[in-house]
């Protein structure tokens, strides 16, 4: 069975998760207050409705409590984005994703039953600044204030090295969880395992250790 998504709130982040979950495949509500962003996502959702998130009744009729997980993506309004998501929690709604505008937004967010919240321009900014370290660094994922996942080509200093060698845990603190090599995943590689040049390392720790790890080993000669 197909998940079904709604999106609330059609600006660009929205809009964009809009369009990619779309293009997935995926069945998706998309909502908005402004008609002319319905208007915009009428050919690209399954169904583009005007409404106003915040009132109750309307995402009752919309027969949203049978949605999977709604994206509240809502832009610069924050009382209306805790507003709706307040209702959505209300309505029973599984999983419900929101963009938060600040951190003292994002603790109310948690405070009022969001599953999970974003700060979509922080955290490209963040993975913005780890790929301009290197050309070897592909991603960046925060996985909370402290520590993070980060996806990178092994390159020219770690070829023909093992784990062993590298010792990248008792050196950096980091741990190496898996490997992908052209297809294949290497889980939880065994330490004497020979890194290619060309293999990609996901590497989970503190982000003050992925740091060291990614100057000393990750960053372009």
């Amino acid at each position: 069975m197909k998940k079904e998504f709604a999106v609330i709130g059609l600006g660009r982040f929205g809009g964009s998760i809009c369009r990619e979950l779309s293009r997935e495949g995926m069945e998706v509500i998309a909502l908005d207050i402004d008609e002319q962003k319905v208007i915009e996502y009428r050919d690209i959702a399954a169904h583009a409705v005007m409404a106003d998130s915040t009132d109750e009744n309307v995402l009752r009729e919309l027969g949203l409590r049978n949605i999977d997980h709604v994206i509240v993506a809502i832009g610069d309004n924050i009382q209306a984005s805790m507003l709706t998501t307040l209702i959505l929690k209300e309505l029973g709604i599984k999983i419900v994703t929101v963009k938060a505008q600040n951190d003292y937004h994002e603790k109310i967010l948690n405070r009022i039953g969001a599953d999970h919240v974003i700060h979509p321009e922080r955290d490209m900014g963040k993975r913005i600044a780890h790929n301009i370290i290197s050309n070897n660094i592909l991603d960046y994922i925060e996985l909370s204030d402290d520590h993070s996942v980060v996806e990178v080509k092994a390159g020219r200093k770690m070829k023909g090295q093992t784990l062993i060698d590298l010792d990248i845990r008792a050196n950096y603190g980091c741990n190496v969880v898996a490997m992908k090599r052209n297809k294949d995943v290497i889980v939880s590689p065994q330490a004497n395992e020979k890194i290619e040049e060309t293999d990609i390392l996901i590497v989970i720790g503190s982000d003050k250790d992925i740091s060291r790890f990614e100057k000393n080993l990750v960053a372009d000669d």
